[in-house]
């Protein structure tokens, strides 16, 4: 559903918006027993649709408050197998009706009608369900009142169709696929709404007016339903699996790898339903395999890569674990990141040891998950709980050292990976309260293990939020956090070493590396003031995390050792005003500091956000960061000083109704040091005819940096350099520039059978030159290598350069030549049918190619050439089919 949202900040694909100034003014709706079957062929002849219908709607868009340009009108009904509803969408041009197909959850542009339930009626959650004209349909839920996540499908039918009078859409939602505490007779929320497309038009049977906060807690209620139980709930998804991966990076003789390996398996999910509100999902011998592929990235910096997860298994109810954001319908972090407490992709991840033995290798791609198993609901009225734990295999990498021995290291310990998260609201939500845990323990059965993995590490939380007033206009969130890692002494020094923590880092007297430890512990926690409604925009936070924090073995974090907080002001005006649809700026600020007391980070910010009368979008950004100290860029070394930074951005996009679609997005940043960067971004949707839709979009940047890290024997120990603690610290001059562009194709034939095409190239190249050092701590200055003395030579039969840092011929040191002009490729194509409700089978291809030449030398056509004709490729065909049984 579309514009569900109506918060600024959070944009989902599908949405929903509604329309009531108070809540004591809520509507109902009846529903109709029915005694006779009702077949879903969108044709309303049943004697259940002959009765009175809803039809009072309220436009929101374009003119909020105003009359519906069409009359829309409902029914609801049930029976003891499941809930009906029936829609009628008058329209006075049917040939005009925009039916655009998609594959399920897709975000296309056509006319569609949906509406949601919340069954629970708790205020806060529910179900959605909608379906465009074509027949193409999504679903998901809701939580925190109006956010959505469509990563629930539900097995469920509709069925659509056009006549004289507009068209019809008639739906049966088992109520298996509800969620509901059984009672005599049941009151549940519920809400409509309806999009007419080419008058960009929306209409709720209840309006939330665009200034007022929440959804869900709006609803209107259902009535009527009784004497009906919920089902036993027993689904069965088993599944099969083959795969073959070719590939031409292999060496003759290499005893594992000829170019070729099939692999095939087979396993089940499995959902259970226990009790009427909770539900088990469990897996035997799981695919956790991805069908759809992870972009492409050049990565200098020492922070981690975040991707997303894409295995249905953890994304479906992942909302349940969100921790810290509830209660508030803006979470902003200027300069901050939260910890993300369960990040999936650790579970399942490539093994992360090292080989004790040379020779050939037959090293995993990824750990065998053995098992997992998922609790998600709700133990009482208004308390919510979910946990997952999942083990992972203990995994070997086999090596050949030609001579005949072979041998098996572990390169992955047995682990458990568990989390457990439960919510309370109370009051109608007005109020609540939450606690996550989290635990890792492995298996370290060898002595080599104990150094490289942690042993056991262990997170605890408690988050919640307060209602400032009976209007729910402010919002206070907050929460707190502890973390305890344990390993052995080398592992708790590397922890404490890492980019994380730093604790290594001279000229610092409240942090040192602890040799004698074996274990980690630290605290975070952060506090938000929110306004929820009206035009003006105000948000507060103040946030923590102590230096030994640290939650990556089922998290994700990327920063410690940081005090944080921000003010946020702005201004929304949602009526049209002759020149714009809606407007919107805003500006902040925010301070950083680590807990000495150094401000690492002073920030200011404008953002403004504008959309014209004819739908096209236009909106722009300018930032300033003052000089502060940089405690990343020597990478547990001294601190640096950071100059003062300028950044400006520009974007604007066309009427997304059109069949071609334009957008742009520019950047551009300068800094006092003389460092600059600029991207454009611009981008293409063509939509050719009601079923194919294609979309460029591309990324050109090019950017100086004055002072980057040089990644090849860095530091270099040297007495004689006082100003820096005894280690010289090399840095040059960057310039880099970076070409990449995504190509996505969605042809969708039925509703029920697509193709995806996904197509990703990347050029990255980058030229180190003005090699320097570090002069002193705390100070953005530096000693140019091939001056005041010292000296700079390159050898290019080695590709090296060495340098005499005073001219004494006795503090000599090497690095490698760190140019680089590297090309990635990731090709992904998917068929996708769901042959029965629930049943899916996948014909996949995926290509990952790379290309290294021409270091420091850009040309976009012979890069551009090279990368297609990669001699490099990787290539994975697989197919996957999996039957949805429910007995």
């Amino acid at each position: 559903m579309k514009n569900l949202l109506i918060l600024t900040f959070i944009s989902p694909i599908i949405s929903f918006s509604l329309s009531l100034d108070s809540l004591t003014q809520r509507p109902f709706v009846q529903a109709i027993q029915s005694h006779a079957p009702i077949m879903i062929d969108g044709i309303l002849n049943e004697e259940c649709w002959q009765s009175e219908s809803y039809s009072n709607f309220t436009q929101r868009d374009p003119v909020e408050g105003s009359k519906p340009t069409f009359k829309t009108e409902f029914w609801i009904a049930y029976d003891d197998e499941a809930v009906y509803v029936a829609g009628r969408m008058y329209d006075d041009h049917p040939d005009s009706i925009v039916q655009t197909i998609g594959r399920r959850d897709a975000d296309i542009n056509g006319d569609w009608f949906a509406f949601a339930f919340d069954s629970y009626h708790d205020r806060r959650t529910a179900f959605f369900f909608g379906v465009y004209a074509s027949g193409a349909i999504f679903d998901g839920t809701f939580f925190n009142d109006s956010w959505d996540d469509k990563s629930w499908d539900g097995v469920w039918d509709v069925a659509t169709r056009i006549d004289d009078k507009g068209w019809i859409a008639e739906f049966k939602i088992p109520y298996s696929q509800l969620r509901f505490p059984e009672m005599q007779e049941y009151i549940w929320g519920v809400n409509f709404v309806r999009a007419v497309e080419r008058l960009k038009e929306e209409d709720h049977f209840v309006m939330v007016p665009k200034k007022e906060s929440g959804f869900v807690s709006h609803f209107a209620d259902l009535i009527g339903i009784k004497n009906i139980h919920p089902p036993s709930r027993i689904e069965i998804l088993p599944y099969v699996v083959s795969s073959l991966h070719t590939t031409n990076q292999f060496e003759s003789g290499d005893p594992f790898n000829n170019g070729t390996k099939w692999t095939k398996n087979l396993g089940a999910d499995l959902k259970f339903g226990l009790g009427s509100n909770l539900t088990l999902n469990a897996t035997i011998n799981p695919d956790f395999g991805q069908v759809e592929v992870d972009p492409a990235v050049v990565n200098l910096s020492q922070f981690e890569t975040f991707y997303d997860e894409k295995r249905p298994f953890f994304v479906e109810g992942s909302n349940y674990f969100n921790f810290g954001s509830s209660g508030a319908n803006s979470n902003y972090g200027f300069n901050w990141g939260s910890p993300d407490f369960f990040y999936s992709r650790r579970v399942g991840r490539r093994p992360h040891g090292d080989v004790q033995h040379d020779g050939y290798q037959d090293y995993p791609d990824a750990t065998t998950i053995l098992g997992a198993a998922k609790l998600t609901g709700k133990i009482s009225d208004g308390w919510s709980i979910a946990t997952v734990s999942a083990l992972t295999k203990r995994e070997f990498a086999k090596i050949d050292d030609g001579s005949g021995n072979r041998f098996e290291d572990i390169v992955e310990p047995l682990a458990s990976y568990n989390i457990i998260r439960t919510q309370h609201e109370f009051n109608e939500g007005r109020q609540g309260l939450g606690l996550i845990g989290t635990g890792v323990f492995r298996n370290l059965n060898e002595s080599y293990l104990t150094d490289n993995f942690n042993s056991r590490s262990y997170a605890f939380g408690i988050d919640g939020w307060t209602n400032l007033d009976s209007n729910k206009e402010y919002v206070i969130t907050g929460w707190l956090a502890t973390s305890l890692v344990k390993g052995s002494n080398q592992r708790i020094i590397d922890i404490e070493r890492s980019y994380l923590h730093y604790y290594q880092r001279p000229g610092q007297n409240y942090l040192s590396v602890d040799s004698t430890s074996t274990s980690l512990s630290g605290y975070a926690g952060r506090f938000a003031l929110n306004k929820e409604k009206g035009n003006i925009i105000f948000n507060t936070a103040f946030g923590f995390i102590t230096p030994g924090f640290e939650v990556n073995d089922l998290g994700f974090q990327f920063r410690a050792n940081a005090l944080n907080g921000h003010v946020v002001l702005g201004y929304r005006w949602f009526e049209p005003d002759g020149i714009f649809r809606k407007k919107s700026f805003q500006i902040a600020t925010y301070r950083n500091y680590d807990f000495a007391g150094h401000k690492f980070g002073e920030g200011y910010f404008l953002f403004w956000n504008t959309q014209l009368l004819n739908y096209w979008n236009l909106g722009g950004s300018f930032s300033s960061s003052f000089p502060a100290y940089d405690l990343f860029s020597t990478r547990g070394g001294p601190f640096m000083r950071n100059p003062r930074n300028y950044n400006a951005g520009l974007y604007g996009s066309t009427d997304s109704r059109n069949s071609i679609v334009y957008e742009i997005d520019l950047s551009a940043s300068k800094s006092e040091s003389g460092g600059s960067y600029m991207e454009i971004s611009p981008g293409i949707e063509w939509k050719p005819s009601a079923n194919l839709n294609v979309k460029l979009s591309t990324d050109i940047s090019s950017g100086l940096t004055t002072a980057q890290w040089v990644p090849d024997s860095n530091p270099v120990e040297d007495s004689t350099a006082l100003l820096t603690y005894g280690k010289r610290y090399i840095f040059s001059r960057l310039d880099q520039k970076e070409f990449s562009a995504s190509l996505r194709l969605d042809w969708t034939f039925t509703p029920k059978l697509s193709l995806q095409l996904f197509f990703q190239p990347l050029i990255s190249v980058g030229k180190y030159y003005g090699f320097k050092e570090l002069a002193q701590a705390g100070t953005f200055t530096f000693n140019r290598f091939g001056e005041g003395g010292s000296t700079i030579s390159y050898a290019e039969s080695t590709n090296t350069y060495t340098v005499d840092p005073d001219g004494s011929g006795e503090r000599n040191f090497s690095f490698n030549n760190p140019n680089f002009n590297e090309k990635y490729l990731r090709l992904n194509a998917v068929l996708r049918w769901e042959f029965l409700p629930g049943s899916t089978a996948f014909l996949v291809w995926t290509r990952s190619g790379d290309h290294s030449g021409n270091a420091t030398n850009f040309n976009l056509g012979r890069d551009f050439g090279n990368l297609i004709t990669a001699p490099n490729h990787y290539d994975v065909f697989l197919v996957k089919i999996a039957y949805w049984i429910s007995p």
